[in-house]
């Protein structure tokens, strides 16, 4: 084989390598926060309670809904 076509292999299987890196990166993490979300109720709510407001659950559950609505 020469050089060239070494050097073309080398960068092609470097490009899917990081290709196929990124989108089980990207799989893995839509997964763990499904399971795992960033905010939930009790979190909202000592959110709101620090800014003043007092949470009603029909507010909480509007919000949580929101947020769920926006992560799909």
């Amino acid at each position: 084989m020469s050089t060239g076509m070494v050097i073309l292999v080398a960068v092609l299987s470097l490009i899917a390598g990081v290709a196929i890196g990124f989108f089980i990166a990207r799989k893995y993490m839509m997964s763990y926060l499904q399971k795992n979300p960033p905010i939930n109720e009790n979190m909202l709510r000592v959110m709101m309670m620090q800014m003043g407001q007092k949470p009603s659950q029909k507010k909480i559950n509007q919000m949580m809904q929101a947020m769920n609505k926006q992560m799909k």
